[in-house]
């Protein structure tokens, strides 16, 4: 596992659907596998291009002007149980509802109605579902959620325009199960990660 700083010029960064894109770049020879990175822009600015952090099962490879690569080290997982650890996430917090108008799909032989997801939009529900991501793996010793602006893409290919509702979570956590919380760490939490959600930093208390 990597952890690299890399910094995107304004031409890829200014739309996120580009910014992802342009990070594929940094593995020319995984251009075909499933992604297997996750990042968080750390900040942006207007003109002059985004600052990104991103976790990588390979060692990036900058090919091209528009990506540098400031720095990249080896992520050890050496983490265990009981361990306290300071964290930060941007995340996607969402639910999935049943959507009457959307109509019906069929599936193995059985007809469902077809869902849609909504954003998580006050803290309380957002920290609510940190707590269920993490249930399992680790307990939230204190947390604070940082609003954030509804971050704005398009696809220009298909033509879509969308928008998604991000929040940024600053805490501690207790580890209570290491080798499942490694595997989240690798997974990303929560959706969205195609534009900078889901990785989850980790730092001694």
């Amino acid at each position: 596992m990597y952890l690299s700083k890399i910094h995107v010029s304004w031409d890829q960064a200014k739309n996120p659907y580009d910014l992802h894109r342009a990070l594929w770049k940094l593995f020319p020879d995984c251009q075909d596998d499933k992604r297997d990175f996750l990042f968080r822009v750390e900040k942006i600015q207007t003109g002059v291009g985004a600052d990104v952090l991103m976790q990588s099962i390979h060692k990036p490879l900058p090919n091209e002007a528009s990506l540098v690569l400031v720095a990249c080290r080896e992520y050890p997982m050496a983490i265990k149980n009981e361990q306290q650890l300071r964290f930060r996430l941007r995340a996607n917090p969402i639910k999935t509802i049943k959507d009457e108008s959307k109509g019906k799909r069929e599936r193995k032989g059985r007809m469902y109605t077809k869902t849609v997801r909504v954003p998580l939009i006050t803290e309380e529900q957002q920290l609510d579902w940190l707590h269920k991501k993490l249930a399992e793996v680790a307990v939230l010793d204190t947390v604070i959620v940082q609003k954030e602006t509804p971050l704005y893409f398009h696809k220009r290919k298909v033509s879509i325009r969308g928008k998604i509702q991000t929040a940024c979570f600053d805490g501690i956590l207790t580890v209570r199960d290491s080798n499942a919380f490694i595997e989240l760490i690798k997974q990303g939490i929560g959706p969205a990660k195609s534009f900078g959600c889901g990785l989850i930093s980790l730092a001694p208390t």
